[in-house]
């Protein structure tokens, strides 16, 4: 169902969408708003601006011009803060940004790409506010801006009149997830087979991380964590892991939370699920066969412990990850 008060809004003029383009912009987000919203049938009118009316410098090594200067911000039914490089960001707005942002209508919609929430953030407009950026600057956004709740998992959030989106591609999920609150699902589609990009994604920014097995080290329990992910295709109980580690089970227990900083269970899901991200990734092995080989009683399971971790099923997961075959038609 569309947001009644906006529909009532757009049914009469389009949605004017100011994209501000600080210096740094990375010039791929910047496009994004433009190039989506751009394609909703003329339901948005989308400008750029820069926060003093002077050219800024793009991260791939060209300037940019924009056609307005910051006075058109107090006319904009939304605004979106495009992305800067991370060594741009910083705790404290310069003086043009902040003076910027606030001509900036109190009933105006705020919408950051990636790092563009360091901006909102450090202009004191996500405070109390769910927001996320890309994962990869998560620690340092908690850091700078501890007033925000930050979720680094997903790939946007909507709080809403304030919208934050993760790294790069997801701009284009929140700008789709626009068209959609705004006028409904077939626009929205529409928008993503004209713009030939996905018009849903499952999951969240989880699926991308890295997340690397902690090296196993001679003391403690490393040499137990080690000969489980040997072991993975076998039911392993916490009795087993303390017997290899010839250690009582209370004691087990402690030091390995104090060593890895998770219970052996949540760890052993952990390298479970990893390990059948590999496999979904590398071979054509049936679900339920890779649940048994990395100790899940059934497919179903699998299925659970992958969504719970990233978001997505393990179909989605295999199609997202692994290159298709080139279909019949583009072939030479």
């Amino acid at each position: 169902m569309l947001r009644y008060d906006r529909a009532m809004q757009l049914s009469r003029r389009p949605e004017r969408v100011v994209v501000l383009a600080l210096d740094g912009v990375y010039a791929f987000e910047l496009g994004i708003p433009s190039r989506i919203l751009g394609a909703a049938d003329g339901r948005y009118e989308v400008l750029t601006c820069t926060a003093d009316g002077r050219p800024v410098r793009t991260d791939a090594g060209f300037t940019v011009t924009a056609d307005h200067g910051p006075e058109v911000l107090a006319t904009a039914d939304t605004v979106v803060v495009a992305a800067v490089a991370p060594s741009r960001v910083t705790a404290e707005p310069p003086a043009e940004v902040r003076a910027a942002l606030a001509l900036v209508r109190p009933t105006a919609r705020l919408v950051s790409i990636c790092t563009g929430a360091f901006v909102l953030a450090a202009a004191g407009l996500l405070d109390g506010h769910r927001a996320t950026t890309h994962w990869q600057l998560a620690d340092a956004f908690r850091r700078m801006f501890p007033r925000v709740r930050l979720d680094p998992d997903v790939l946007f959030v909507d709080d809403g009149r304030v919208l934050t989106s993760a790294g790069a591609a997801s701009g284009i999920d929140v700008c789709l997830h626009l068209v959609r609150e705004d006028h409904g699902s077939d626009l929205a589609n529409a928008v993503a087979r004209r713009c030939v990009v996905p018009p849903f994604r499952e999951g969240g920014q989880a699926q991308y991380i890295e997340q690397p097995v902690p090296q196993a080290g001679s003391a403690g329990t490393g040499a137990t964590r080690a000969w489980a992910l040997e072991h993975l295709d076998e039911p392993l109980t916490l009795t087993d892991l303390a017997a290899h580690a010839g250690m009582s089970l209370r004691t087990f227990a402690r030091r390995f939370q104090d060593e890895v900083g998770l219970s052996p269970g949540r760890w052993l899901i952990q390298q479970r699920v990893a390990r059948a991200r590999h496999l979904l990734e590398a071979s054509d092995l049936p679900v339920d066969r890779i649940a048994g080989m990395v100790g899940f009683a059934t497919g179903a399971s699998l299925r659970q412990h992958l969504h719970a971790a990233i978001g997505v099923s393990p179909g989605a997961y295999r199609r997202t990850f692994r290159a298709t075959a080139v279909p019949e038609a583009t072939r030479g």
